[in-house]
């Protein structure tokens, strides 16, 4: 069953870059946007990380968390932050569990082969843990400004 707004999100607990852990529970009373992206270092996931790079102080003064997650490793994370200055948390999902409850480990088709990856969506989440917008099938293009935008109304 498909999450939709209005739902609890899903909790979950990652190992994150720099050797640490990200939980959705330890960031209740704040927003989160919590971005899944299909892989370090490709350029459609470094221009979505560096919209919100350079957005950090517009999403800190909406008092929104951001937190990036794929399945690549902490290492790759540490690498990847390091190269593009990211000031917000990447979360490795190397078992996929927070990417299943969220429904974006999906099919994918590129070239006329099928295969399972992980789908560019958003997901803002009000501090109670609720999901207060969905974004499915994420464009890169001013996304970050549009989930911004809804950051600061919730």
């Amino acid at each position: 069953m498909a999450l939709k707004v209005g739902d609890k999100a899903p909790d979950f607990t990652l190992p994150s870059d720099g050797g640490g852990t990200v939980s959705l529970s330890k960031l209740k009373g704040k927003s989160v946007v919590l971005y899944f992206y299909p892989r370090d270092d490709t350029p459609g996931c470094t221009k979505e990380a560096c919209q919100f790079r350079d957005a950090a102080s517009q999403y800190k003064k909406a008092d929104a968390v951001v937190i990036g997650v794929s399945k690549d490793t902490v290492a790759s994370h540490d690498k990847f932050k390091k190269k593009y200055e990211l000031p917000f948390t990447l979360g490795s999902d190397k078992e996929l569990t927070t990417a299943k409850a969220y429904g974006v480990w999906v099919e994918k088709s590129f070239m006329g082969r099928k295969f399972m990856g992980m789908e560019r969506a958003t997901f803002l989440i009000d501090g109670k843990g609720v999901i207060r917008n969905i974004w499915r099938k994420v464009k890169v293009p001013g996304h970050a400004d549009e989930v911004l935008k809804a950051a600061k109304e919730v």
